[in-house]
């Protein structure tokens, strides 16, 4: 625990390769016209809880101004410092999503890319989710995206490990992960990265799983009315076998 602040140590595992687990831009040029299709009022204010090395948060800062970022993680935001410099309007804060508070309330306050489920327990997401609905403007919303877990228990055909890969477009390229399904809904992810210069890199995360409903009962419970569930960004409703899912809450 440093000034409040509890890193769970992600940063310093993918520190220099977390964007190449991610390398899919079009993932991304969706989930910021997702969100700015959501957005009640850019000039309102716009919070990301998981801000990471900007991914969304600077594509998603030029097209509607400025964006608060909180991470844990310092190394996240010493790379996302980094491409701050190349243009952006995205501000850094070191801060824990379960306890982060601030003056400021927001009409757009997000959390995307699965963060939410690096809480590893209920009490802590539903923690996060009432932060988030603290620091919302009267009408703003709340958007959260993370794993679907009905297709992930599917993929494992009723293993409690299974290995799957990932090709990349560049020959020899991928991410292979080995996967393994704990007890209380845990989700245990060893990923490997071979990249075109013949070297690998080796990262670990541990997840919770949750449904539509669980977020909407965090939701409910923070005083906000669950809005909608996508499966897409582009506004495909949700299922069961899409891969993530996002919901939207707002607050009265």
């Amino acid at each position: 625990m440093q000034n409040g602040v509890e890193d769970i140590g992600y940063g310093r595992q993918f520190k220099g390769w977390y964007d190449r687990l991610l390398p899919d831009e079009g993932l991304a040029a969706e989930t910021v016209e997702g969100l700015l299709a959501l957005h009640p009022d850019p000039e309102a204010g716009t919070l990301e809880f998981g801000v990471g090395t900007g991914r969304i948060a600077l594509p998603l800062s030029e097209r509607l101004g400025h964006v608060t970022g909180v991470d844990s993680s310092p190394e996240m935001l010493d790379a996302l410092r980094v491409k701050l410099k190349d243009g952006g309007d995205v501000e850094p804060v070191h801060g824990d999503i379960r306890t982060y508070t601030s003056e400021s309330r927001y009409a757009l306050v997000y959390c995307v890319c699965a963060t939410l489920s690096i809480l590893h327990t209920p009490e802590d997401q539903q923690q996060a989710v009432q932060r988030a609905a603290d620091l919302l403007a009267p009408g703003g919303r709340l958007v959260i995206e993370t794993h679907n877990k009905p297709p992930i228990l599917d993929m494992h055909e009723g293993r409690t490990r299974t290995t799957y890969f990932v090709p990349y477009p560049e020959p020899g390229t991928g991410v292979q992960t080995h996967s393994t399904l704990l007890d209380g809904g845990l989700w245990h992810c060893s990923h490997i990265l071979y990249q075109a210069d013949g070297t690998t890199r080796v990262g670990s995360e541990l997840t919770r799983l949750t449904t539509p409903d669980d977020i909407d009962g965090y939701a409910r419970a923070a005083g906000l009315e669950p809005e909608a569930h996508l499966s897409r960004w582009d506004g495909t409703p949700y299922s069961e076998r899409a891969p993530m899912f996002i919901c939207s809450y707002v607050k009265s």
